[in-house]
């Protein structure tokens, strides 16, 4: 016999049970695009609690789409690796370049982290940092339905010992940040936003730019390059997946 009250119990406990246990993390990161999975990965890997919180109902990011909507991906040689340490199968299309089927891509990498020991909450929008001592030491969160409906209704707060901003072209986490400090670790001190496409050099820059750009808060993905002012790269990931391992090892050091 299925009972439904019983279903919504074991949903709601189970959920609230999770929760509570993430609202004190080692690194906290927002956006579950490739880079944030792939650093989840490889903190959770070395003991660390990590959770993700994802504004939207699907995690992955831009990878979804591949390439125009066409789901393939390209990835270079020298982050191949990152692919096939979650299982990713790839064809190698020569010149360096190897293609992925992005749905597969995204699934297994998400896999990954949450095989390794990371959680991801989705759904939750990042609208504002906790700031004490001079540094972001967690992340103001609230339910996206209710951010996106605009409604006046106060978020809740977790706390981490590092913060990652992994949210993309937007840079959202970052520009809260400079609203309300007024300085980041940036040529200009501002977001000084990303450049017009140009994979050869956005896919090293995006590497370069992982960093932490503000006490307790470090950038990574497509999120570097846009607080830098580097090129975007477009539906080709090795930098992003090679961003994602950089900042994990940063954290690590750190930690």
């Amino acid at each position: 016999m299925i009972d439904d009250i019983e279903v919504t119990r074991k949903i709601v406990d189970r959920h609230f049970r999770e929760f509570s246990q993430r609202v004190e993390n080692d690194v906290a990161i927002a956006g579950a695009g490739p880079a944030g999975l792939v650093a989840a990965r490889y903190l959770a890997e070395e003991g660390y609690t990590v959770t993700i919180f994802e504004r939207k109902l699907s995690p992955g990011g831009g990878m979804w789409g591949g390439g125009m909507g066409y789901p393939v991906i390209v990835v270079q040689d020298q982050s191949l690796e990152e692919l096939h340490k979650v299982g990713v199968k790839t064809e190698e299309a020569g010149e360096g370049y190897h293609t992925a089927d992005s749905l597969e891509s995204v699934a297994k990498l998400l896999a990954g982290a949450i095989d390794a020991g990371a959680r991801v909450f989705n759904l939750v929008t990042v609208e504002d940092v906790l700031y004490e001592n001079d540094r972001v030491n967690g992340f103001v969160i609230n339910s996206s339905p209710i951010n996106m409906a605009g409604l006046h209704v106060d978020p809740i707060t977790i706390r981490a010992k590092q913060c990652i901003d992994a949210t993309g072209h937007d840079a959202e986490v970052c520009r809260i940040v400079e609203w309300k400090t007024g300085s980041l670790d940036t040529e200009t001190g501002t977001i000084m936003g990303e450049k017009s496409m140009c994979a050869e050099i956005g896919e090293k820059t995006v590497v370069e730019n992982t960093r932490e750009v503000f006490p307790g808060l470090w950038v990574t993905g497509m999120c570097a390059n846009a607080v830098m002012g580097a090129p975007r790269m477009g539906p080709i990931f090795g930098g992003m997946l090679l961003s994602g391992k950089r900042v994990a090892e940063e954290i690590d050091k750190k930690l």
